[in-house]
């Protein structure tokens, strides 16, 4: 009796994990025009694996934050293979490349405000809370959070390059 309390217990504990992945998957994939597939398959496997390596130190040994209990979850993997890949997406497809460099900040700015309020809500209770904070806190996020954002954005505009030598390589 004690596992099916557990098991329901730790569905019920996930509901605002699952709305995000749902959202934010949804969004990405309706709005996205400007990504092509191999980028998108780019961004989803450079997305987790940097996460997988940052929070290897962070999570796992420092335990700084986690996600839902300070062990190693398997309903973890859901944030890490749906949530964050899909809102890097979004990201890249709408960042102004074409606008001036105010823009540009602006839109950094906007991102790193709104990505600092949803892990606000993350922190909420059960069972629509699901990231807990050790030693870390929102202060590191905004300090952390525009550096990631930059990182994304160098490695998308290396594949970008990439493809297009690429292209050019196959015409020439």
């Amino acid at each position: 009796m004690k596992i099916e309390i557990s098991s329901l217990h730790n569905r019920f504990i996930m509901i605002g994990l699952i709305i995000s992945v749902l959202l934010f998957n949804l969004i990405a994939f309706k709005t996205n025009q400007h990504l092509t597939k191999n980028q998108i398959v780019h961004i989803w496997t450079f997305t987790m694996s940097f996460q997988s390596l940052f929070d290897m130190y962070i999570d796992i040994k420092y335990h700084g934050y986690w996600y839902f209990t300070k062990d190693v979850d398997w309903e973890a993997l859901i944030a890490f293979i749906a949530l964050v890949p899909p809102v890097n997406m979004m990201f890249l497809n709408w960042y102004p490349f074409q606008s001036s460099r105010s823009k540009k900040i602006l839109y950094f700015v906007y991102w790193c405000i709104s990505i600092l309020l949803y892990e606000l809500l993350t922190l909420l209770p059960e069972p629509f809370g699901y990231f807990h904070y050790g030693w870390w806190n929102i202060n590191y996020s905004a300090i952390v959070d525009p550096i990631l954002l930059f990182l994304l954005l160098m490695y998308y505009k290396w594949i970008c390059k990439i493809e297009n030598l690429s292209v050019y390589k196959q015409r020439g």
